[in-house]
């Protein structure tokens, strides 16, 4: 055993290191005033440094690394093989040395899933910072915010291009151009947000993120937020706001989707104060849903014919990814992370989003 420590000691080591980062995180994930220092004074602060690198190309560094792991693992998996097999009389040993390296390379990714995200989690959110909590929702207070949403929607859909059909038709180029403009009021109300926004990213691969059923992501490993640019462009402006929040150490996705909503609708651009009140009419609406569908039905009918086909468009668009074996995995494996980084409610946790936007509005209405 001494022997076998001694011919592989560096991956010992490594490994050992390893482990001690995460026992030492696990062990203070729960002391949420430690976690907020080191999310303000270290991990944010370090994210925000990789920004500013990997924005100086115009390239998406995420998507990059992300083809050159699909690309790695393979070959990594084929050359530990290729060498067990040409080992011979050694092959115990050099499997031993395999299984030790993947395994360091693993628990090396994991650390880095708890520093970069991990840490904020467990931070103060938006709403310890603001003061603003999701509260439980009365049914006329969640009626008068819809209201107000869809009232602020039919007056905003007159006031973005269309094509010849009535389609929304802002180029998607001219939306991730606004993105550095997105939060200048939200900045201003709320201090603890301020940032020097450097823009969003467009995907190459954006027809593979559909399938994963994502509209956008921000990457924590590069510091950049990337969008879909091939999914219906009327809420392009609200997935980049979405994912703008991140970039201000705001982890929870509910948190950010109320943010997006906010900037949006209050950056002064036009074309994002639709995908704001779109946004948040989706939200509510579906909410009044579940409450009462004649009632819902009757609020659609207050929408113009350009906004139930931009809504269209965007249903028809995901029904073909739905239910489909790439959504179903990548949500389950989404919706595990996020459980087990303190967002309980997993996926389920967007419908919070409600919540937050009722208690906002509803004294602002």
């Amino acid at each position: 055993m001494k022997q076998r420590f001694l011919n592989h000691k560096i991956k010992h080591i490594w490994l050992l290191a390893d482990i001690c980062l995460l026992a030492a995180f696990w062990l203070c994930k729960e002391n949420q005033r430690l976690m907020t220092l080191l999310a303000e004074h270290v991990t944010v602060p370090f994210r925000q440094a990789l920004g500013k690198l990997s924005y100086l190309v115009e390239v998406s560094v995420m998507e990059v690394l992300c083809v050159a792991l699909v690309i790695a693992a393979p070959v990594y998996v084929v050359w530990q093989i290729t060498a067990i097999v040409r080992a011979k009389g050694n092959r115990k040993p050099r499997a031993y040395s395999a299984i030790l390296l993947t395994l360091c390379l693993a628990m090396t990714a994991w650390v880095g899933v708890c520093f970069f995200l991990g840490i904020d989690s467990y931070a103060d959110g938006f709403q310890e910072k603001s003061g603003i909590y999701a509260e439980p929702v009365a049914p006329e207070d969640l009626l008068a915010v819809t209201l107000y949403f869809t009232e602020n929607l039919v007056e905003a859909a007159d006031r973005v291009e269309r094509d010849e059909d009535g389609a929304f038709a802002v180029p998607r180029e001219e939306i991730l151009k606004g993105s550095t403009r997105a939060y200048a009021w939200v900045d201003e109300e709320f201090p603890f947000l301020s940032f020097d926004d450097p823009g969003v990213k467009p995907i190459r691969f954006s027809k593979v993120m559909s399938a994963l059923d994502f509209t956008g992501m921000y990457c924590p490993f590069t510091g950049e937020s990337n969008v879909n640019m091939d999914s219906p462009a009327c809420l392009l402006a609200s997935t980049v706001s979405h994912e703008l929040a991140h970039q201000r150490g705001i982890t929870s996705e509910q948190e950010a989707n109320f943010l997006a909503i906010l900037a949006a609708t209050t950056c002064g651009d036009d074309t994002y104060a639709y995908a704001g009140w779109l946004s948040g009419y989706i939200n509510l609406s579906n909410a009044v849903y579940r409450i009462d569908p004649e009632l819902y039905r009757m609020i659609w009918a207050l929408l113009p014919e350009t906004v139930q086909e931009d809504l269209r468009r965007q249903s028809d668009y995901w029904d073909q990814f739905r239910d489909k074996t790439p959504q179903k995995v990548s949500n389950q494996v989404y919706d595990s992370f996020l459980k087990g980084y303190n967002q309980e409610l997993g996926l389920q946790s967007y419908g919070t989003v409600v919540d937050l936007l009722v208690v906002y509005y509803k004294n602002r209405i």
